[in-house]
């Protein structure tokens, strides 16, 4: 139902569910693109779980323009061409009106092209290598500016870190997040024998070798930290081989991107007590709207389930979407993206969340140190640092800006003021 419009008076009058029901032929269909098996599982599971209660939640306030919300959910398996096919499918098939979904960035630049061709939306709701600005995507998790360089930043001043294991999975995200990190240590005066990188394939299990490596380099007494960009139930094996060598957040601090609370709800974290993640949210983050959505989330997925930060971008992105539309009067992918410019939604954090002309959030940054139940205690927290698209660290970044609102273009070239391409960096 790609051209439904609308006037607000007329979804005024519309008033209950059971009329909405009555005026509206087909429901506004919410695509759900996320791995229900696989590596990926681990993760991006709790995040269908979260639309789902999105969904359910706005149309028990009354639905989208009259209309019921229907999800539409798709499995692509971790399976980084599969996200395409099933994307299609999304669009051509069920004609979904939008598409929440994604978490690894190779599975995003699979999905690219088809959104990008058929004019479909996308919202994005985890960190990444930033580097990309499509037109077709509304990015809610972090870029490096609002997670990786942060953590960075806080490992220097104060950690006194000297030297750095950069530890990922071996893909788009860890090796370009990476990149612009070797640089950024080179600017703050590490030497480039005193950075150590590493990657490992998807499911990587055998960490015994890697684990020793990272512990050497700390053998001249200087203090290492390893920064981790490692994806998935990887993870796992990571940490507890971290244990089983007896390294301790006081030896060798870990700060993790990709590991929230979901992933150490699987894990016997008495041993992880002190390392570190970089995030936008915790569960911990102690605010009334925080509250609410926890109670919610448990009601919804249960008692034991937790709650974790690219949840809270997805209902950050969720209720833009919502507001956009509704502003709008209309589902229409090009409408929907010009009301979308400035739309602001309170965070679950404290603040407010607001939408920029590059498709990227305002968001604060926060790090929190792992406690023994599982969860976080935040240490650090910024004010709102609006998300770049473009790296100040990497020289053929630094040029460009993106602007979607006034410019029309995602990759603009500050100095030659020109738009450089339309469609994005596949």
């Amino acid at each position: 139902m790609k051209l439904k419009l609308y006037s607000m008076a007329t979804a005024a009058l519309l008033g209950s569910t059971a009329m909405a029901a009555a005026e509206c032929a087909d429901p506004i269909k919410v695509g759900v693109l996320h791995s229900l098996s696989g590596t990926m599982a681990i993760s991006e599971t709790t995040l269908k779980d979260t639309m789902l209660m999105l969904i359910e939640q706005q149309n028990k306030a009354g639905g989208l323009l009259g209309c019921e919300i229907e999800a539409v959910v798709v499995d692509p398996a971790s399976d980084w061409p599969l996200f395409a096919e099933k994307a299609r499918e999304l669009l051509t098939v069920h004609e979904v009106d939008v598409i929440f979904g994604n978490w690894t960035s190779v599975s995003r630049k699979s999905v690219l092209p088809v959104i990008e061709e058929l004019n479909g939306l996308l919202f994005y709701p985890v960190q990444y290598e930033g580097e990309e600005s499509s037109r077709n995507v509304f990015y809610t998790g972090a870029a490096p500016n609002q997670q990786a360089i942060p953590a960075v930043d806080y490992f220097l001043e104060e950690l006194g870190v000297e030297k750095f294991a950069l530890l990922g999975t071996d893909y788009v995200y860890p090796r370009t997040t990476n990149n612009i990190l070797e640089q950024y240590l080179k600017d703050n005066g590490i030497a480039a024998d005193d950075i150590f990188v590493n990657y490992t394939p998807f499911g990587h299990s055998d960490w015994a070798t890697i684990v020793a490596d990272v512990v050497a380099l700390g053998e001249d007494g200087k203090q290492v930290g390893v920064i981790s960009t490692i994806n998935g139930d990887a993870n796992i094996g990571f940490y507890k081989e971290l244990a089983a060598a007896g390294v301790s957040a006081d030896d060798i601090p870990v700060v993790a991107f990709s590991v929230g609370e979901e992933e150490l709800s699987g894990l016997d974290t008495s041993n992880l007590v002190g390392h570190l993640a970089a995030w936008n949210y915790f569960q911990s983050a102690e605010t009334d709207a925080n509250a609410e959505f926890i109670a919610a989330w448990k009601e919804f997925a249960g008692e034991d389930r937790v709650t974790n930060d690219p949840m809270e971008a997805h209902y950050i992105g969720f209720n833009m979407w919502v507001n956009a539309a509704t502003e709008a009067g209309t589902t229409d992918v090009d409408a929907v993206r010009s009301a979308m410019y400035g739309q602001e939604f309170p965070n679950l954090t404290g603040g407010t969340a607001v939408m920029l002309p590059n498709h990227h959030l305002a968001k604060p940054v926060l790090i929190g140190e792992i406690t023994a139940d599982g969860q976080f205690d935040i240490i650090s927290k910024t004010e709102e640092v609006p998300g770049d698209a473009w790296t100040d660290f990497l020289p053929a970044s630094k040029v460009l800006t993106s602007d979607w609102k006034d410019l029309g273009c995602g990759m603009y070239n500050i100095e030659t003021e020109t738009c450089v391409q339309l469609t994005s960096n596949y």
